[in-house]
């Protein structure tokens, strides 16, 4: 079955970095588009980043936009999350995402906290 499994998380100092992962099986990753997403503490879910399957284009969320950037070692079947310059509204679960035939499937998400 399709699993998503995040790490990389942590409490970073405001200006500092991260790089989130995001391991993958059950699906021909080679092929697929992925996603990250965020949710805050009471707010809805909310889009980060995209990278298409051979990683040709990718696709930003404003508010991280030249900080953050998506990549994918296909050879892996993993995607990730290079974060810098962090803030502390960057702080939320961030979760990779992909859609296969209209379903979407999550990981279980992985803690970022910006916090001096």
């Amino acid at each position: 079955q399709v699993q998503l499994v995040e790490s990389g998380g942590g409490l970073v100092q405001p200006g500092g970095s991260l790089r989130l992962s995001c391991a993958t099986s059950g699906f021909t990753f080679s092929s697929t588009g992925m996603w990250w997403y965020r949710q805050s503490s009471g707010k809805e879910r909310e889009f980060v980043a995209y990278i298409t399957s051979t990683g040709g284009f990718t696709n930003y969320a404003d508010s991280v936009k030249g900080r953050f950037a998506i990549s994918r070692d296909n050879a892996k079947n993993m995607v990730f999350l290079q974060m810098n310059s962090l803030k502390p509204e960057d702080t939320a679960v961030y979760f990779c995402n992909v859609r296969l035939r209209a379903n979407d499937y999550w990981g279980q998400g992985t803690q970022v906290t910006v916090s001096s």
